[in-house]
C-alpha cells in the first residue's frame, strides 16, 4: 500500500511528469484530470477543482464545484504510455469544497457499504468478475464497423480464434498495473472474447475492471480494432455479459445472502442492465430473466457454480452487462446482501431445469428500460442505499 509521501518519492524516482486523476460519472464512465507532476503535493493537500456540471449525472451550472482527491494507494504507471515523461493514475474520492465526501461519488458509495457490512455484521465481500467483450473491425476511415475480427466459437483456438494474440497483451497489461487475470479465452459468438479475475475486495475489484475495460479499448485500439463491450452489438449472436461472482467471509450466512439478492432483483435490474440494448439480451444466450435460483444452472439469475473446494463457495450473478456502472452495482448487491443476513432471509427451493426452453410461473425481471427505471424509482430500498 501506498501512502502520500511514498507516490511523491515514486513520481520523482521514476521521471513520472504527468498524474491521471481519474474519476467516474453516474454511468460508470472513467474521466480525467492530468496534472503534471510537480502539482501532485498540491493535489494531496488541496484537492484538484472541476466543473461538476459537465458531467453526467452531477450537478447543475449554479453551484458546480466539486474536488477531486487522489488515492495514493491506487497508484498505477501506465505502460502503454512512454518510458521518457512517465504517465500513472490514480483514482480519486470527490468533495464539496468545504472536504464533505459528494453524496453522487460511486467509489465512496462502495467503500462506505464496505464499511457498513464490516462494522455492523462483521462481514467482508469479496468480488471476482467475467467480463465479456466483441472485437470489430474498422472501415477505411478508422470507424467501428459490425465486422466480426474473427468466425471463431467458444474456446477455439488459433489460427480460427484471432483475439489470441490481443488477448494475451491485454494479460500482460494487467498484469503490469498490478492486476491479476484468472483465466482468458474465445467465448461462443464471432470475434467475441472473455477474461475472468481473480476474486478481491469489492473496491479493488471494481476498479480492476474498470481499469479492464480501458486497457481492452486501448490495446484493441492500438491493434487497428474496435473494442465494444454493448450488451447485443449483434442481433442473431451471443450477448456480451458482466458476470459477478460474491462470495461473503461466513460461508453460513450464504443462503440469507442469496435470498437478500433475489428479493431486490427487480429494484436492482435498472442499475445492472441500463440501456435499451441491455433488454434485447436478456431472456436468450444465456442471459437470464427469471428471478430464481440453481445449483450450476446458468438458466437462472443466480447461479451456485460446482465446486471442489468449500471454502471457494460463491454466487455468481448472471444478468449484468458491461454498461452498468460497477461500483453502484456492487453497492447495491452488498446492502442487499446485508437486507438478507439482517432479516435472516430464506431463498425459494432451488431451480433445476432449463428456463431458456422451459415457461415457468416464476417471478421475472423488468423487461424494458423504461419499467426498470420506474421500478427503481419506486423502491425504498433504492433511495436509501444511494440516497439521490
Amino acid at each position: 500500500m501506498y501512502s502520500k509521501s511514498d507516490v511523491l518519492e515514486y513520481v520523482q524516482e521514476e521521471d513520472v511528469k504527468f498524474v491521471r486523476l481519474a474519476f467516474f460519472d453516474l454511468r460508470g464512465v472513467q474521466k480525467n484530470i492530468s496534472i503534471m507532476a510537480g502539482q501532485l503535493a498540491s493535489a494531496f493537500e488541496n484537492g484538484v477543482s472541476f466543473d461538476a456540471s459537465a458531467i453526467y449525472g452531477f450537478e447543475s451550472p449554479e453551484k458546480s464545484d466539486l474536488f477531486l482527491h487522489p488515492d495514493p494507494t491506487t497508484i498505477s504507471i501506465l505502460p502503454w504510455r512512454p518510458n521518457t515523461g512517465k504517465v500513472v493514475r490514480m483514482f480519486c474520492t470527490i468533495s464539496y469544497a468545504n472536504g464533505t465526501p459528494y453524496k453522487k461519488d460511486c467509489r465512496t458509495l462502495l467503500l462506505n457499504a464496505v464499511q457498513k457490512a464490516k462494522k455492523d455484521y462483521g462481514m467482508e465481500f469479496r468480488f471476482g468478475t467475467e467480463i465479456e467483450f466483441y472485437l470489430f473491425k474498422l472501415d477505411e476511415n478508422g470507424f467501428p464497423t459490425k465486422i466480426p475480427f474473427d468466425n471463431a466459437s467458444y474456446m477455439d483456438i488459433a489460427p480460427e480464434d484471432k483475439g489470441e494474440n490481443i488477448r494475451r497483451e491485454i494479460c500482460f497489461t494487467l498484469e503490469q498495473m498490478g492486476i491479476q487475470p484468472e483465466a482468458s479465452h474465445h467465448e461462443e459468438g464471432p470475434g467475441q472474447n472473455e477474461i475472468d479475475f481473480h476474486y478481491s475486495d469489492a473496491l479493488s475489484a471494481a476498479d480492476n475492471a474498470a481499469t479492464f475495460k480501458w486497457i481492452v479499448r486501448t490495446r484493441a485500439a492500438s491493434a487497428g480494432l474496435y473494442a465494444d463491450f454493448s450488451p447485443k452489438p449483434l442481433v442473431d449472436k451471443a450477448g456480451s455479459g458482466f458476470h459477478i461472482n460474491i462470495s461473503c467471509s461466513d460461508n453460513s450466512k450464504k443462503r440469507n445472502v442469496l435470498a437478500g439478492i433475489l428479493k431486490h432483483a427487480e429494484e436492482i435490474t435498472y442499475y445492472m442492465n441500463c440501456t435499451e440494448g441491455s433488454y434485447n439480451r436478456l431472456g436468450s444466450w444465456k442471459a437470464p430473466r427469471y428471478i430464481a435460483w440453481g445449483h450450476e444452472n446458468r438458466s437462472t439469475f443466480i447461479r451456485v457454480p460446482a465446486t471442489t473446494n468449500e471454502d471457494a463457495s460463491r454466487l455468481e450473478i448472471r444478468t449484468p452487462d458491461c454498461e452498468c456502472n460497477v461500483y453502484i452495482v456492487f453497492t447495491l448487491l452488498i446492502h442487499a446482501a446485508l437486507d438478507g443476513i439482517k432479516n435472516n432471509l430464506e431463498p425459494p427451493e432451488a431451480i433445476n431445469e432449463n428456463l431458456f426452453k422451459a415457461s415457468a410461473k416464476l417471478p421475472t425481471l423488468p423487461d424494458t428500460l423504461d419499467s426498470a427505471k420506474k421500478i427503481a424509482e419506486g423502491s425504498s430500498f433504492i433511495k436509501e442505499v444511494l440516497g439521490f
